[in-house]
């Protein structure tokens, strides 16, 4: 029986099982995944295309240690939407990081969806918007 480790020291090899999940749960959307201590690996359409990925985001979110989305200014995914997530340890400490790249542009809705109670309180004052006393059916 075969045995993946996730750790800082964890391989390229060691997280493409995971990563390979990952991308066919997604609809193959693009995938990388790095460990803190090693490179990491760069997953498309089916296919492992990088063996020694080092993603400036997935370092971002090792260091930071949180949950991370945003569109990079350098690398294979400049320009393109990505959202980088942690994997942590018993201790809350970041081991790895996984990341999904947004080509669909599903991400940038849904933070839109996040942040619509926000911008319907900045538009009308109140959510919800309009208010029930200003619907069109509240005037006839």
């Amino acid at each position: 029986m075969d045995h993946y480790t996730i750790s800082a020291d964890a391989t390229a090899e060691d997280l493409i099982p995971i990563c390979m999940t990952i991308h066919e749960i997604v609809g193959r959307l693009p995938v990388t995944a790095k460990a803190r201590n090693t490179p990491g690996v760069r997953i498309e359409e089916g296919n492992v295309v990088d063996r020694a990925y080092l993603g400036p985001v997935l370092d971002e979110v090792l260091s930071s240690n949180k949950v991370i989305k945003k569109t990079p200014k350098t690398g294979p995914y400049k320009g393109v939407p990505v959202i980088v997530a942690p994997v942590r340890d018993a201790s809350g400490d970041s081991i790895a990081a996984i990341g999904l790249v947004d080509i669909t542009g599903i991400f940038d809705l849904a933070t839109l969806m996040e942040h619509q109670t926000m911008i319907l309180k900045q538009v009308c004052g109140k959510d919800p918007c309009p208010l029930p006393s200003e619907q069109i059916n509240a005037k006839r």
